[in-house]
């Protein structure tokens, strides 16, 4: 029985409030459940009992050395249905000072973030299948500047990505 899709994802950090005022402004979590050092935050639009579990451990916690000095999970991504919608989530990260880069993979337009604690996450928006061509295709093994204004006058602004990984039927 193979798996669908993640359901959700758990982070331990140093301070619970922080970390979900920072997902609440910059992605729009909402709270659906809380306790003392624990929260579960659910994306907007989403039919998943929580998205996103947050445990606190504390100021004193150390950075993540994963992918330093030791194995473990490089970032999480989320997908958003437009690319007016990525376009306005790059603004919100900039303001917030948490953008750390942004890439065009052919199929996924993508922004890189961090967020308190310095753990990655990327945002992203995914070229739906019926505009795939063998150009796009052949790009998925390239990495290049994403150019959310030429993206848009390509795709449109308001044209639904696909949905997980776009591959033509």
């Amino acid at each position: 029985m193979p798996v669908q899709r993640l359901n959700h994802a758990v982070l331990y950090v140093r301070d619970v409030e922080r970390s979900v005022a920072f997902y609440r402004e910059a992605l729009g979590f909402e709270i659906v459940m809380g306790m003392r050092g624990a929260a579960f935050l659910q994306a907007p639009g989403s039919t998943n009992d929580h998205d996103l579990g947050l445990f606190e451990i504390g100021p004193a916690a150390t950075a993540s050395p994963a992918g330093r000095t030791s194995v473990g999970l490089y970032h999480l991504a989320w997908e958003v249905d437009t690319l007016e919608e990525l376009e306005r989530v790059a603004a919100k990260l900039v303001e917030l000072d948490a953008l750390v880069g942004s890439s065009d993979h052919g199929t996924t337009k993508a922004l890189y973030a961090r967020d308190p604690d310095g753990l990655e996450f990327e945002v992203s928006w995914l070229v739906p299948a019926s505009l795939l061509t063998e150009e796009i295709l052949a790009a998925r093994s390239s990495i290049r500047p994403l150019d959310l204004p030429a993206d848009k006058q390509r795709y449109g602004a308001q044209t639904r990505g696909g949905v997980g990984v776009s591959i033509p039927v």
